[in-house]
């Protein structure tokens, strides 16, 4: 990889080692900043984590007027109450209530990345405090920061650059905030049918073509950070870059993903790096341990047949390449703990590139959503230990998948799965459901 351009110190990465760690983290940030804050999520729940960060948000804008507080989330997600519930504003009723309370305002901004919602969300992350960046899949509500008794296990950066931060703040406010294409959602007044659609279009192009800006002429030897972004199928510099990563692997390929369902050239590549002789490991989520499941004793709606078909997937997949089990140069481990939830993704190839990404690695973020991660290059290998120490603490509540056969099957499940499985395996509809999970 030659791409590399942003100098970074072993010193000022630190892998943060739980979602709670992630909470006390974000708030104490918000606290300490000075110049600026900057936060991308999917979205910020109107829950009592969420209604803290906001809090806290405000009370540093009252506290220090002159700070530029910045928020994100995807435009779709804010305005739409939780699936099954009533039609309603949202999260954004939430901004609205608390923008009429406090003198000092900050900017929340909702884009919509496509026209709908299912087409494709704004899935960026990355949260920056002066030059501070704090990079994680999750978003912000209860359980992503271990508010009550559940969590939803991501990975948990915090990276000290300012040519990262300010790569990053000069995206958002060149991409969105400038351009016009971001939707102010903590004031009232609303845009119509035809600005919404016009504004979706144009931000549609936009997402498409635009890249992270770093200056080059910075880069040296030694470890070093790539900031990635993409969208859409074509020219996508994220999905690229890791279809590139697993082309040149050599020993040893681990790949963190919620939800088993690997895009077409990704599965092409972790195929062809068996072939080559590349061990790979796959840290999957069991699929009660996925955001979608129904337990068996609750009311089962459509949205939780999603962690059955994830599994039949993987179950397909393993059956398939069993035989690179049998020989220990294919692992599968299951993440599963209580009644917990697992949500990291990332790429490690060679114990010296290491990607953290919000991106799921599955045809969804492939093709329909806006993501994006940071590569680092460690080639001494300065962060080996650290990286072990994250790695071995994901591994605690894994189990090592060694047959297929200890993946249920089709007729082991509940009635109601069962039912919608057949039903959308007689309609074909499960090929079409593929692309969108």
């Amino acid at each position: 990889m030659t791409d590399f351009n942003i100098n970074i110190a072993r010193q000022d990465i630190e892998v943060l080692p739980s979602a709670k760690s992630y909470s006390e983290r974000l708030l104490s940030l918000i606290s300490q900043a000075k110049q600026r804050i900057y936060i991308t999520a999917l979205y910020l729940e109107n829950d009592e984590a969420g209604r803290e960060v906001l809090d806290a948000l405000y009370q540093a804008k009252q506290q220090a007027p002159q700070l530029d507080i910045c928020l994100f989330v995807d435009a779709h997600r804010a305005q739409r109450g939780l699936i099954g519930q009533a039609v309603s504003l949202g999260n954004r009723q939430m901004y609205i209530d608390l923008a009429a309370k406090h003198q000092q305002q900050i900017s929340i901004y909702g884009v919509a990345v496509k026209r709908k919602e299912l087409l494709g969300v704004l899935h960026l992350k990355g949260m920056v405090f002066d030059d501070h960046v704090l990079y994680t899949g999750a978003s912000i509500n209860n359980i992503y920061m271990h508010h009550k008794d559940k969590y939803r296990l991501d990975r948990y950066y915090q990276i000290h650059s300012a040519p990262l931060a300010d790569t990053m703040v000069q995206y958002l406010t060149d991409s969105f905030v400038k351009s016009g294409l971001a939707m102010v959602l903590n004031t009232p007044e609303s845009l119509s049918i035809k600005q919404q659609k016009r504004i979706g279009r144009s931000t549609t192009i936009q997402v498409k073509k635009a890249r992270y800006i770093v200056d080059k002429a910075s880069a040296n030897q030694g470890m070093q950070i790539l900031p990635l972004i993409g969208c859409g199928k074509r020219n996508n510099q994220l999905n690229q870059t890791i279809c590139q990563l697993l082309k040149q692997s050599q020993h040893q390929v681990i790949i963190f993903t919620p939800y088993f369902n690997l895009p077409r050239g990704l599965i092409k590549q972790v195929i062809a790096a068996l072939k080559r002789g590349v061990k790979i490991t796959l840290v999957v989520g069991d699929k009660t341990a996925s955001d979608f499941f129904i337990k068996p004793d609750d009311t089962f709606s459509f949205i939780g047949v999603i962690p059955y078909i994830y599994e039949q997937i993987l179950r397909r997949f393993v059956k398939r390449w069993q035989s690179y089990i049998n020989q220990g140069q294919l692992s599968v481990k299951l993440w599963h703990d209580g009644d917990n939830s697992y949500h990291a993704k990332g790429v490690i190839v060679d114990e010296r590139y290491h990607l953290i990404t919000g991106s799921n690695l599955n045809p969804r973020a492939w093709s329909l959503d806006l993501e994006n991660g940071l590569l680092i290059d460690d080639p001494e290998q300065s962060l080996l230990t650290t990286f072990n120490d994250e790695y071995q603490a994901i591994l605690a509540n894994t189990k090592p998948l060694m047959h297929y056969s200890q993946l249920e099957s089709l007729k082991d499940y509940p009635i109601q799965p069962r039912k919608q499985l057949r039903r959308l395996s007689l309609a074909k509809i499960d090929r079409l459901l593929k692309r969108f999970l």
